[in-house]
């Protein structure tokens, strides 16, 4: 069994990719070649936004957001601790602090109702991050963003694809930034990443900071990255977007089937606030890509161990949560975000793909129940 299978796909789009793969070793524009511009067409018209600006990865993306905002040294940036690195790294290899505002326990995304209370006089941009597939509450932030004349940059590195309230993941803010990272929903065959906004003048110093601050050959008006999205990174990701829709799909009838077998064998979720096992919550006014598809349990590091031991493979997304890595300490307050600490010791991510199997989902749930000890009745202690 795998944690996420590339090999399917590529077996159903093989002669897609391989021409589109020719056609750039043919025409030999490696870099910005007529696939850039291709690309960017058809993802900005899917996310419903003007422009898509390609870059070298959805990391190079937040860095380019934040340049093109004007964002710098002694401003500060709020975020959540509870995700990647990249998001905390990105804002403060600027020279900007990162403050983290803790999390939600039923999303796991940034919790609203802390943002304003974090906001000061340096504050110069909102950072949400739509965590394992689903968007932040998105309308709620921007209401607190306007109020205060901030932008918000949602990184939505896991959620491309997703939907809020009707709209797509990228299109909720006044920049989104995504990852074409191979594990993504929809992901490159290396690193790949995408700014999207509507705001053309902000598309433009995009497009001149992704290619050393340039406006024309050799006149440099802003300093800037070589963070262009490679041709042939372009090209397979057309190839993909054939059957990304129909993944779509596919990703989010597992998940609800995660969901259900889960509870039949006495999960409770976690918008119940409590029990062994929690199953992730999606409401009805959001469509999830599951990017990853997590739950919470007891004993995490046995849990995992058990079901590797039955050839399930198991990753952890995230372990730590930002304000404790060393790296940003110790200037950083560790007590500021308990819920996230809490959850970072209990979060165990599953396999999740397109093309995981009815039979591999169930011999997954009946493994997570033998592990945790999993029965209705157990399930509803308290932790």
């Amino acid at each position: 069994m795998q944690f996420i299978d590339l090999k399917s796909q590529y077996r159903l789009i093989e002669d897609d990719v391989k021409a589109r793969i020719d056609a750039v070793l043919n025409h030999g524009q490696y870099i910005m070649g007529p696939e850039i511009q291709e690309l960017e067409e058809a993802l900005a018209a899917f996310v419903g936004v003007a422009h898509c600006i390609g870059l070298s990865s959805g990391t190079d993306a937040l860095l380019a957001a934040m340049m093109a905002l004007e964002i710098g040294r002694g401003d500060e940036v709020i975020t959540t601790p509870f995700t990647f690195i990249a998001t905390g790294e990105m804002v403060a290899l600027l020279g900007i602090r990162p403050v983290f505002v803790d999390i939600d326990p039923v999303s796991y995304n940034i919790d609203p109702r802390r943002i304003e209370d974090a906001i000061t006089g340096r504050t110069r941009a909102i950072m949400p991050v739509s965590l394992y597939g689903q968007c932040a509450d998105m309308d709620a932030i921007n209401e607190i963003a306007d109020r205060h004349q901030l932008p918000v940059i949602e990184d939505a590195a896991q959620s491309f694809g997703a939907t809020y309230k009707g709209r797509h993941s990228c299109a909720l803010s006044r920049i989104g930034c995504t990852s074409f990272f191979p594990a993504k929903p929809l992901g490159a065959y290396g690193d790949a990443g995408a700014c999207f906004t509507s705001d053309e003048g902000l598309a433009g110093r995009l497009r001149e900071i992704r290619n050393h601050g340039q406006d024309r050959r050799y006149h440099h008006p802003h300093l800037g990255l070589n963070a262009r999205l490679d041709t042939i990174q372009a090209a397979v990701l057309l190839a993909k977007l054939s059957l990304f829709p129909q993944e779509i799909e596919a990703r989010a009838r597992l998940g609800a089937r995660y969901t259900e077998l889960l509870q039949e064998r006495g999960a409770a979720s976690t918008a119940d606030g409590y029990g062994s096992v929690l199953t992730p919550f999606v409401p009805p006014t959001h469509g999830s890509v599951y990017a990853q598809y997590t739950i919470q349990v007891p004993a995490r590091d046995q849990v995992g161990q058990a079901l590797a031991s039955e050839g399930i493979p198991t990753s952890v997304h995230y372990p730590v949560p930002l304000n404790d890595q060393p790296v940003f300490q110790p200037s950083l307050d560790r007590a500021a975000t308990p819920v996230s600490a809490r959850i970072a010791k209990r979060v165990i991510s599953l396999p999740m793909h397109p093309y995981l199997s009815d039979a591999e989902q169930l011999r997954i749930a009946d493994a997570v129940a033998r592990s945790t000890g999993l029965t209705p009745d157990q399930n509803r202690r308290a932790w």
